[in-house]
């Protein structure tokens, strides 16, 4: 199965150009709209979950999200808790979830998405053991802007893209701070509450991106509660990307393939836009 994706080759980068100023950079040039795949490390098991990360990047993905799994995931819903339990119990920890990085060595760039604890758990040196195993950014659920300033600018001194989280309810000059302290893109939260497939996207989602734009020069990617096609083609309309977690997580319980059939059909529905 041939991707369609751009390819942004890590050789004809800059030094200052990260991998994924660089892809935002290319979609934008192509006119085309960023598909942002989620996977808990570790599920539906170690060497399936290499397999997911390559199958999505086959299908399609322009990024990949790779959750470490925690034993605490407050924001997330019944769906991502459970893989992420799940890949406990397969003894997935950061340091394993970093080697399946490695292992998937996939030519676009990795997101690794993480509560505060395991980083911290990790030791001083964790992030620079994150980008040699192939990590381009860093998101962490539990750390807002202004929250710890000195860790904070631990994570921005790592070189590694500190990808920001914006919710419905963050006002005008927040969004703004949240923007002078991000890099790669920003993740726009399209409801209030925690991970998971939705009927419908949020009645005020325009309203939202409307102010974000206005807020930062930043790609937006929005996810939360985007599961299918239809909602996904919906949002890219607003933003540069979209990030589909929960259904592909729920898709990957059943069968790698399975998540990949849902992955070409998301990306199918972008490119029709």
């Amino acid at each position: 199965m041939a991707s369609t994706s751009v390819t942004t080759s890590p050789d004809a980068l800059s030094p200052a150009t990260s991998r994924l100023t660089a892809r935002f950079a290319a979609l934008a040039a192509a006119g085309r709209k960023a598909l942002v795949c989620y996977v808990t490390a570790g599920h539906p098991d170690p060497a399936r979950s290499v397999a997911l990360i390559r199958g999505l990047v086959d299908a399609g993905a322009d990024v990949i999200e790779v959750g470490v799994p925690f034993s605490d995931p407050l924001a997330d819903g019944p769906v991502i808790q459970q893989s992420s339990q799940t890949a406990l119990d397969h003894g997935i920890t950061l340091e394993r979830t970093l080697d399946i990085v490695r292992e998937a060595a996939v030519g676009v760039p990795i997101v690794l998405f993480s509560y505060l604890n395991p980083i911290i758990a990790g030791g001083p040196e964790v992030l620079a053991r994150a980008r040699a195993a192939g990590v381009d950014g860093v998101l962490v659920t539990d750390l807002p802007v202004g929250a710890d300033p000195v860790r904070e600018q631990w994570f921005g001194a790592s070189g590694l893209d500190f990808v920001r989280l914006v919710a419905p309810t963050t006002p005008a000059p927040r969004m703004e701070e949240i923007g002078r302290h991000g890099g790669g893109f920003v993740y726009l939260i399209s409801r209030l509450g925690v991970t998971g497939e939705r009927a419908a996207l949020a009645d005020d989602l325009p309203e939202t991106v409307a102010r974000l734009r206005a807020s930062t020069s930043l790609p937006l990617c929005i996810g939360f509660g985007i599961s299918t096609p239809e909602q996904a083609q919906a949002a890219a309309r607003l933003g540069d990307g979209v990030v589909v977690g929960s259904a592909l997580v729920r898709a990957a319980g059943n069968s790698v393939e399975e998540a990949i059939a849902l992955t070409v059909s998301l990306r199918a529905a972008l490119d029709a836009l």
